[in-house]
């Protein structure tokens, strides 16, 4: 088996791309999908097993923005795949994400919420 010329055009025009940097880019795919698992096993876990809270709606808050937030970094992370692909096989510089900014900041509110929820328990 011979492996394609890197910086060789394809049949359809795009540069061949180094096996090597696409088995990255979907191991970095995959990394985001598993913490998009994370937080959707985390919300439905709080739905599931946590008592409710003196205010009402706050559990079913976390949950929810929990679930949203996977939902959001699992087609952010497709998005960000295909565009990493993209630009590997155009010869581009590859583009930043926002998936990271993103992340922390869901993360970061929904801890503030959890905090509240524990405070006011």
């Amino acid at each position: 088996m011979t492996l394609p010329d890197v910086g060789a055009e394809s049949e359809d025009g795009e540069e061949n791309v180094d096996y090597r940097f696409t088995l990255a880019n979907e191991r970095t795919f995959l990394a985001w999908m598993r913490t998009s698992l994370g937080l959707l096993a985390g919300g439905v876990a709080v739905h599931a097993l946590v008592q409710p809270f003196h205010m009402a709606g706050l559990r079913r808050l976390l949950a929810v923005s929990c679930i949203v937030l996977a939902v959001v970094v699992a087609l952010g992370a497709y998005l960000h795949w295909r565009r990493i692909g993209r630009a590997m096989s155009r010869g581009e510089p590859l583009p930043q994400t926002l998936l990271v900014p993103i992340l922390s900041a869901g993360i970061g509110v929904v801890s503030i919420m959890a905090c509240v929820a524990v405070l006011l328990r």
